[in-house]
């Protein structure tokens, strides 16, 4: 069996990967790609930790937010197309042309 730091360590990278990504990418898209990332790492973390301790309740809340991370990455993506369709172009500079 693979030892669980080595799953802390993984999920160290991807989640900083993410992080970096977010903070330092413009593109919608590619902030979105990053937000998966991140919650991705956070899911392989609980699966390794729930498997570690014999948790059947670490792998339900994987499912739970899988399904939260789908509608977010549809929700994000409409907000998206709606954005391109107003101002050809998927910038978060061009976000603040939504404000009401």
């Amino acid at each position: 069996m693979i030892p669980v730091s080595w799953f802390v360590f993984l999920t160290l990278i991807l989640f900083s990967i993410g992080a970096l990504g977010f903070m330092v990418r413009r593109n919608v898209i590619i902030m979105l790609m990053c937000v998966e990332i991140m919650l991705n790492a956070v899911n392989i973390s609980l699966v390794a930790f729930g498997r570690a301790l014999e948790h059947t309740v670490a792998h339900v809340l994987v499912f739970f937010v899988i399904a939260i991370a789908a509608a977010e990455a549809a929700i994000g993506l409409a907000l998206v197309v709606l954005l391109f369709k107003k101002t050809r172009e998927v910038h978060m500079d061009e976000f603040r042309i939504l404000k009401g």
